[in-house]
């Protein structure tokens, strides 16, 4: 099988790197430089440095020539560049092959997910999202993961996960793609708000009140949209969720930890090397809770600290109420 990966980042990278074990993989990125180090150095020291990456391997910026290789396209680009990459790439893509979405979060404007604005730019090709715990460091050092392959074609999802697990690196499919993607999504707000708890040093029992009640506030939402309540209890919602906001890793967890020391939002995307899609996510969310009436206090207090409206602290006073509301059982 012919795959490329689109997106030179710690994910796609590793993505990529795994497919490459059993397959023709190319990999892309934007920077001709980049891309020629990668080739070079078998590896990518800009986002994973230290790794070695399969000799097999291609890397390169010719966005043609990775988009025409495909028998699988995988895309792992942010989602402020995913619609101008696709569409880029769209005249040398084949009519028929499944396209797989590596990024959580919404096209802003639109509040497209991701599959959603695959089957808008590229119609007719199978769209599936690959999600779930996947700190991409520790599953390109060998360690065990599992993450979901969400698409409405079990058939497509079965050829998929065969294409895409290997050793210790499980899949399990999901026909729940829009429960899927919102959990992976959502999470990343979710993630902000625990890293703010941590930046302001008040212990380990908040951070856990507000995973807990973060996850009912995106469960709430999930369900008001259509998604089925079971998926966020499972690797696409409780799992990504409990690793975002827990792991040293965690651009999202980073992000809030850093607030809640009183570094300014400018000053910390700035400093960063990869993206926080929790950040431009927590504007979404705000308008969708708004849309659908669903009460979700802590995302909202996330969406107020990264919009300037109220500080840290602030925050935590507010999600310390957040967990006043009635608890079932």
């Amino acid at each position: 099988m012919r795959v490329t990966v689109l997106g030179a980042g710690s994910w796609g990278t590793t993505v990529a790197a795994l497919v490459a074990r059993r397959h023709d993989t190319v990999l892309w990125s934007r920077d001709p430089e980049h891309a020629a180090s990668i080739q070079k150095t078998r590896e990518n020291a800009r986002y994973l440095p230290g790794t070695s990456l399969p000799d097999d391997l291609r890397a390169t910026s010719d966005l043609a020539e990775a988009a025409g290789h495909a028998q699988v396209l995988i895309v792992g680009i942010p989602t402020s560049g995913f619609r101008e990459t696709i569409e880029a790439a769209a005249p040398f893509v084949a009519p028929w092959i499944p396209v797989i979405s590596l990024s959580k979060g919404f096209e802003q404007g639109t509040r497209l997910r991701m599959t959603e604005l695959i089957q808008e730019v590229l119609p007719g090709r199978p769209a599936a999202a690959l999600t779930g715990p996947n700190i991409a460091r520790e599953i390109m050092g060998g360690s065990a993961a599992a993450s979901v392959l969400a698409t409405p074609d079990l058939d497509v999802a079965t050829e998929l996960q065969h294409l895409l697990q290997r050793g210790v690196f499980r899949i399990y499919t999901n026909t729940d793609v829009l429960g899927c993607e919102l959990g992976g999504a959502l999470k990343n707000v979710v993630a902000i708000a625990s890293g703010i708890a941590q930046g302001l040093f008040v212990g380990d029992n908040t951070r856990a009140a507000v995973m807990t009640r973060g996850l009912a506030e995106l469960t709430r939402l999930g369900v008001a949209m259509g998604a089925n309540p079971a998926t966020f209890y499972g690797l696409a919602g409780m799992g990504d969720l409990m690793v975002t906001c827990m792991s040293p890793h965690s651009r999202n967890r980073h992000v809030g930890e850093q607030l809640g020391l009183g570094i300014p939002i400018d000053e910390i995307l700035g400093d960063m090397t990869m993206v926080a899609e929790g950040v431009k996510t927590a504007s979404t969310v705000h308008e969708m809770a708004a849309e659908y009436d669903i009460a979700m206090p802590v995302c909202e207090s996330v969406y107020q600290v990264v919009a300037g409206e109220i500080t840290a602290p602030e925050a935590y006073t507010g999600l310390r109420q957040a967990g006043q509301e009635a608890q079932p059982g």
